[in-house]
């Protein structure tokens, strides 16, 4: 079976971001927090369930202390378009007012999300917030919203693997890729 065989029966397209690929952004991106926060001890918020693979990877490539914690919220559900309205469904377990702030994001697509998430954390009065994605999508109509460390921009495709699913699936391939879009009507 072929490498684009295997791919289609998996129900990805194609390959958009490889493992290695992904390892070297992600010791990048952790120097330059290191590199940020030099003494202080972060709290890193992973945002439930898409960021777990980023943010475990990350957060073992980095080396000043940090503490975690995580929030989950949907504005998707089983769908493949952000519905706007946006829910929280798991809350932080801490207090984050005078801290410093790490939030993980798997992906920025509309900024919706992300925009309602800090919206909450900044009225909790943190020290700062640091917003590191490792997908931001190429939206012209997404919102402007804070995203200050950026894995990789990619072009406005539905995407799964690497903590990113479509209706619970895919969350476990090494890599990003585009979803085959026939299955997008099978769900």
């Amino acid at each position: 079976m072929t490498e684009t065989a295997e791919l289609r029966a998996q129900g990805v397209r194609r390959v958009l971001i490889g493992e290695e690929e992904i390892d070297r952004r992600i010791v990048e991106i952790a120097r330059e927090l290191d590199a940020e926060f030099g003494a202080d001890v972060p709290l890193m918020v992973g945002v439930l369930n898409g960021a777990v693979a980023f943010m475990t990877d990350l957060m073992k490539a980095m080396t000043v202390p940090l503490q975690i914690d995580f929030m989950a919220v949907s504005s998707y559900g089983d769908a493949t378009r952000s519905s706007g309205v946006v829910r929280i469904l798991k809350d932080l377990n801490q207090e984050i007012e005078g801290r410093r702030l790490v939030v993980v994001e798997d992906i920025v697509d509309s900024g919706l999300t992300l925009q309602y998430l800090l919206d909450v954390l900044r009225r909790r009065n943190p020290a700062d917030i640091t917003v590191v994605a490792l997908l931001k999508k190429e939206k012209p109509d997404a919102v402007d919203v804070q995203v200050d460390k950026i894995g990789f921009t990619i072009p406005d495709e539905f995407v799964v693997g690497y903590g990113l699913d479509f209706a619970g699936k895919y969350r476990n391939l090494p890599y990003v890729a585009v979803l085959d879009p026939s299955l997008i009507g099978e769900a």
